[in-house]
């Protein structure tokens, strides 16, 4: 497996504040951006509001964190599959259904990166916050990217095909992210179990573009 990584992978390990991006991505989740405060952040992890202003100046720039960690978790999960030697159509899968996996079992960061698009459509009121939604829709757009490379690469070895990668990764990838509005973990449900449901999606979106022999 590749050990390549994502430019936001050292993130955490700079701010060691993985628990209050964990705890401020459910507020963000169960409430909205605008329902949830610093308050119900602090409640959920059992400290003071001084623990979280240590990291963060505003709940604006704790969202946009959540994002961004959200974000790196999705880098990470594609990146190792997309080199290889196998056709391209395959790599294509193998990246779909790490994404698929990823939404699941990051749900509530992912949920917060639905949020952080919704936003950017509307307008965000400030420079600061235009200024972060701009970075953050860059990273979003470098993620769509990779999927567009190796789909490119799968229409040059005969392994996919479409008239138009672009609008196809587009309407695969919105499939896979829907997964935040609608996909809720059952209880006892196990990693297995998503991949059944992951396999599923993926296989009803290659069964479109992938080249069979």
């Amino acid at each position: 497996m590749s050990s390549e990584r994502s430019p936001l992978a050292a993130r955490l390990d700079r701010n060691g504040n993985a628990d209050i991006l964990a705890a401020a991505a459910e507020c963000f989740m169960e409430q909205g951006y605008h329902a949830a405060g610093i308050d119900d952040v602090a409640r959920r992890l059992g400290c003071t509001k001084g623990r979280i202003y240590h990291y963060y100046r505003s709940k604006t720039e704790l969202f946009f964190d959540v994002h961004r960690e959200g974000m790196r978790r999705n880098f990470d999960a594609v990146m190792p599959v997309m080199k290889g030697p196998e056709p391209a159509a395959r790599r294509l899968r193998a990246m779909f259904l790490r994404h698929a996996l990823s939404m699941m079992e990051n749900l509530a960061f992912e949920a917060v990166v639905v949020q952080g698009v919704q936003m950017h459509r509307l307008g965000a009121t400030t420079p600061d916050q235009r200024r972060a939604l701009a970075e953050l829709m860059t990273i979003r757009n470098d993620f769509e990217a990779l999927f567009k490379r190796v789909a490119y690469e799968g229409v040059e070895d005969g392994s996919i095909r479409t008239d138009d990668v672009s609008v196809a990764v587009k309407v695969a990838l919105g499939a896979i992210n829907w997964l935040s509005i609608w996909y809720r973990p059952r209880p006892g449900e196990t990693h297995e179990d998503r991949l059944i449901l992951a396999e599923k999606i993926v296989g009803t979106i290659m069964t479109g573009l992938e080249v069979r022999g």
